[in-house]
């Protein structure tokens, strides 16, 4: 199994985007998280610092600037996704990266704080 470490240039951006207000609170995430093409599209305008804020999870021993080395994304790569934080939480739960699992619950109660207005 891989292990990850945690992003943490990538829970900043999330948090900057709670604050700008940047987030989607009700989406089928099946539906709306980035595929491969999605992501080329994305690459082809973006650096792979950008691409790398996206991600949660920093795959340890993968090599820097491919899709392998980052995991666990939250947004649409535009938007933050409440059901992609859920998605985060449950996977990094399931497989036991305490960390990542943490980050993305502190992440979820960050936005569920600011939304329950």
């Amino acid at each position: 199994m891989a292990k990850y470490t945690l992003n943490r240039d990538a829970v900043e951006h999330a948090r900057e985007l709670i604050r700008s207000r940047q987030y989607v609170l009700d989406s089928d995430w099946g539906e709306v998280q980035p595929g491969a093409e999605a992501e080329n599209r994305y690459l082809e305008r973006h650096s792979w610092a950008d691409y790398a804020a996206w991600h949660l999870g920093l795959t340890e021993g993968a090599t820097g600037e491919t899709k392998a080395r980052y995991a666990f994304v939250f947004g649409d790569l535009r938007r933050l996704h409440r059901t992609g934080l859920i998605a985060c939480v449950y996977r990094a739960s399931e497989w036991r990266h305490k960390e990542i699992e943490v980050a993305a619950h502190d992440l979820l109660q960050e936005l569920d704080a600011n939304t329950s207005d």
